[in-house]
């Protein structure tokens, strides 16, 4: 049976709304589970038939916890997963791109196949205290993380991807 493995870092709260809501969004489709990049392991990866990773954007990268959870799980997992789904987010306080990059990246080595292009998701925070406050995503941005989570479990439901 398929399963979707979303995996976060979330800092001042908008990554876990995105994270969240993706889950709601794929729950009604397949088996989904919902990790924080602390938890999560090169187990639950395997386990897994798709993913969805989601990460602020901290000084034009990933958030550095989940880039631990890349370190810890890529060669565990390397030329074991190739070729499942992935899709990402990105809570971004400027363009995101380049933490998009990044993770595009790491995928590309484990031979993941990409089903959609990144979701980033722009808060404008550019004050240290913008960037340190709790965020609070708008529900029009978080329906598109529904519908990301939704589309994702149906095509690996399908066996699309």
């Amino acid at each position: 049976m398929a399963e979707l493995l979303i995996v976060y870092h979330s800092r001042t709260g908008g990554s876990r709304q995105m994270a969240e809501a993706c889950a709601a969004g794929a729950q009604s489709e397949l088996a989904t589970t919902l990790l924080t990049a602390e938890a999560a392991g090169p187990e639950e990866l395997l386990r897994a038939s798709g993913y969805v990773f989601c990460c602020p954007e901290n000084l034009a990268a990933i958030s550095g916890v989940m880039k631990d959870f890349f370190d810890r799980c890529y060669y565990p997992v390397l030329e074991r997963i190739e070729g499942r789904a992935y899709a990402q987010m990105i809570c971004a306080g400027s363009d995101g791109q380049n933490a998009a990059r990044q993770v595009a990246r790491i995928a590309t080595g484990w031979r993941l196949k990409e089903v959609q292009p990144p979701l980033i998701l722009c808060t404008h925070a550019q004050t240290p205290e913008a960037i340190l406050a709790p965020k609070h995503i708008p529900e029009a941005e978080l329906d598109q993380c529904r519908d990301l989570g939704q589309a994702l479990g149906a095509g690996l439901a399908m066996g699309m991807f």
